[in-house]
């Protein structure tokens, strides 16, 4: 008993002294702007055109505003051209539809990037599902996700391609590990599963129905979590080792802003942990950038 008692007070102890290394996603997001800024270089070098994205925001959501201002900034400091359609709110869908068919048609436009959400009354997914899928460059073409999903990955999501280039950064090998993904969104949660799998680690994705998400995350050697749901994944949950990566973002009433993962306490027990903010939020504008240029240079 006394050995039992003392091995468990050993691997508290371990776990106390254990502190989680930071991924740095604003860093990272600036390797891989400057690596597009490259790819753009050399397409001019070759006397091809720049890149181009065309950009549709519908309404006037402030947050909406400021997501697209950052990708328009991130067109700019990599050296893709950008062309903006700022739709009042009160646009139908066949306004909508007619402009997308217009941009698919243009031979100048490479990517083409719809602002979510939409405003109620707009129907997303026949919108989205009408851009040509070599010009989706947010990923989410039911072609794109089939691709993905038959391991023949085109143009990818880009919140969980972004995930895995931070996974990447760790320099751990990542196949065979189990996975665990908290949250199952066509934005994130599953294509994020096809991500993982594709890199040959064991998934789970959990979801509302699911029953005890603290055993599923407790055994979990990698741990992602996009819910929208402060403090959801409680930090003792976290495996000592794991890694985790938390796409949550929420404001407070205090004005913070907070990931899904009780960060605190995770990154006390984790071996690898993203900050909020500054951890998977740059790296999907720089994946933006990464599929506007691989588009261009599909087409080109």
């Amino acid at each position: 008993m006394r050995q039992s008692a003392s091995s468990k007070l050993m691997t508290e102890e371990d776990i106390r002294k254990m502190s989680a290394q930071i991924i740095d996603g604003k860093q990272i997001a600036q390797n891989v702007r400057d690596q597009v800024a490259v790819g753009v270089k050399a397409r001019l070098d070759m006397d091809k055109r720049a890149p181009c994205l065309a950009v549709i925001l519908v309404g006037f959501d402030p947050a909406s505003q400021v997501y697209v201002r950052n990708k328009k900034n991130a067109c700019k400091e990599v050296g893709i051209e950008s062309v903006s359609y700022d739709l009042s709110a009160d646009t139908n869908q066949q306004q909508l539809l007619t402009l997308v068919d217009t941009l698919n048609s243009d031979d100048n436009i490479d990517g083409i990037l719809v602002q979510l959400p939409l405003p109620a009354h707009l129907d997303a997914n026949e919108i989205l599902e009408r851009i040509r899928p070599e010009k989706d460059v947010d990923g989410f073409h039911p072609f794109n996700l089939g691709r993905l999903a038959q391991r023949l990955p085109a143009l990818r999501p880009c919140t969980p391609k972004g995930v895995m280039t931070l996974l990447e950064s760790t320099g751990q090998t990542i196949r065979g590990k189990d996975a665990v993904i908290v949250g199952a969104s066509n934005i994130v949660g599953r294509p994020m599963t096809l991500e993982l799998l594709l890199a040959g680690c064991t998934t789970t994705t959990t979801h509302r129905f699911t029953q005890d998400l603290a055993a599923h995350v407790q055994r979990a050697d990698i741990v992602v979590v996009g819910v929208g749901r402060p403090g959801l994944v409680k930090g003792e949950w976290i495996k000592p080792g794991a890694i985790v990566i938390d796409v949550g973002i929420n404001r407070l009433e205090d004005g913070r802003l907070v990931g899904d993962v009780d960060y605190a306490v995770a990154a006390e027990r984790a071996s690898w942990i993203t900050p909020v903010p500054g951890g998977v939020g740059p790296m999907t504008v720089a994946t933006l950038m990464e599929n506007t240029l691989e588009a261009a240079n599909n087409h080109s």
